[in-house]
């Protein structure tokens, strides 16, 4: 899921974005509208779209290149936010992601991802983190 050369900070929060959007859906759905978010979303840029305020959220609720989930694009914006803290923290989220303890098959750090970021339940943030190259065993 991540785009080829989008490593770093604005990497994770592209996958992160893809996952919450991609809940419920197909994802080819998802994977054919990506080139929309990514313009939708200023490239997924951190610290813009941390400041997306009410009248962009209803230009991205018109727009039908993307999927129009408020809840979703909320969570985004929200998201974007939580980046932010993190970085200012840890200098990068792959820091903070070193931070958290990965014992026990990532139990806690998918309890820390799903208490942090909105619309990321423990499904979620496990396909997230098997999906950015963290070494999570697939439970059956």
């Amino acid at each position: 899921m991540y785009r080829k050369g989008r490593p770093g900070n604005a990497g994770y929060f592209e996958n992160m974005t893809r996952i919450i959007f991609q809940g419920g859906l197909n994802w080819r759905l998802i994977d054919k509208k990506w080139p929309n978010f990514i313009e939708a979303f200023n490239d997924f840029s951190i610290d813009s779209v941390a400041n997306f305020k009410a009248d962009r959220v209803e230009q991205l609720m018109n727009n039908k290149g993307i999927v129009r989930n408020r809840a979703k694009i909320a969570a985004t914006i929200s998201n974007a936010k939580q980046f932010q803290v993190i970085i200012q923290k840890y200098g990068s989220f792959q820091n903070y992601l070193d931070s958290l303890d990965k014992s026990n098959n990532y139990a806690f750090v998918i309890r820390e991802l799903s208490k942090t970021f909105s619309r990321l339940g423990s499904s979620s943030a496990r396909i997230f983190l098997y999906s950015v190259g963290e070494s999570i065993k697939h439970e059956i």
